[in-house]
């Protein structure tokens, strides 16, 4: 007689609304050699309440222990991430238009500032006037066309460098502020798999 076995990958996270019911088919992909697996599908593993807050995290452990309780002789083979990180959605907010007018002011600003005093520092004033000096010759307090060109290469080099303008993408490229928030929400992912496991809840409970 051939073995039941289903096969299991963990997605790595889901999005659910409160108050749902989690099921197998929610959580994973699932493949296997058995005749009841839409009937597996609609396992249920976890019921999201109001303890569970922003998020959850569902261990493969307590997976595991779900499937043998109910369907003790079936062979499961986990594959992949061994967690679920399961986001609550929150009620939709309409978005502050003034606020984000004055955190875009703010960061216009910052970023204004951190320039000029980057300029300041290395005192650019005087580059530009020692390479106009250098190229005709002639002393110039305010030598204008290095400035303005320098200034609009300034601008292009940065929207080159974030591979972005508003929406537009310039390639398939990550830019390296994707890179770093990339590298955010895998700590950040971390974190939550320690601190929001399920397991780990129901072990201190």
């Amino acid at each position: 007689m051939q073995e039941e076995k289903v096969y299991i990958r963990l997605k790595k996270k889901i999005e659910v609304d409160k108050q749902h019911l989690i099921t197998l088919n929610d959580i994973a992909f699932i493949t296997g050699n058995i005749d009841y697996l839409k009937e597996l599908k609609t396992l249920k593993i976890y019921q999201i309440t109001e303890k569970d807050q922003n998020v959850s995290v569902i261990d493969g452990f307590h997976l595991l222990d779900t499937l043998v309780e109910t369907y003790p002789f079936l062979s499961v083979e986990l594959l992949g991430s061994n967690q679920v990180i399961v986001e609550i959605k929150k009620n939709d907010k309409k978005a502050n238009i003034f606020l984000i007018l004055l955190i875009w002011l703010l960061l216009c600003i910052g970023s204004a500032m951190a320039i000029m005093n980057f300029h300041y520092d290395v005192s650019m004033e005087e580059v530009h006037q020692g390479l106009y000096f250098l190229l005709t010759g002639e002393q110039q307090n305010k030598p204008l066309w290095i400035q303005i060109p320098y200034s609009i290469g300034l601008g292009l080099g940065m929207i080159l460098f974030f591979n972005h303008i508003f929406k537009k993408r310039f390639n398939e490229e990550p830019s390296p502020l994707e890179v770093e928030m990339f590298n955010y929400q895998q700590d950040l992912d971390h974190y939550l798999i320690y601190h929001e496991n399920v397991l780990n809840k129901r072990n201190d409970s």
